[in-house]
């Protein structure tokens, strides 16, 4: 529900939607990337770990995880070793 009154809220916005690795697996197929490089995916993973401190507890949540997602996010973007996948409605360059 947040997500569609976001876009209902703020229509005229650039508005990147993330990905967040759950259980089931469904992660989907995103249609925009952003290039990173190896010390900025450092950077962002090591935040990751110390912010969300209440998942810690969690099977799923380790610096492999994310890594591997931007390791698969640079693969299937083509350009770069890194990257990061959003799903994006609308883009106007």
């Amino acid at each position: 529900m947040i997500n569609e009154l976001t876009w209902n809220t703020f229509r005229s916005h650039l508005i990147l939607e993330y990905e967040i690795p759950k259980y089931d697996g469904d992660l989907g197929v995103p249609n925009m990337f952003v290039q990173l490089d190896k010390e900025h995916c450092a950077n962002k993973v090591r935040h990751v770990m110390e912010c969300f401190k209440s998942q810690q507890g969690r099977q799923w949540f380790t610096e492999d995880t994310f890594w591997a997602l931007l390791r698969l996010r640079g693969v299937e973007s083509g350009t770069s070793k890194y990257a990061e996948g959003f799903f994006c409605r609308k883009f106007v360059w």
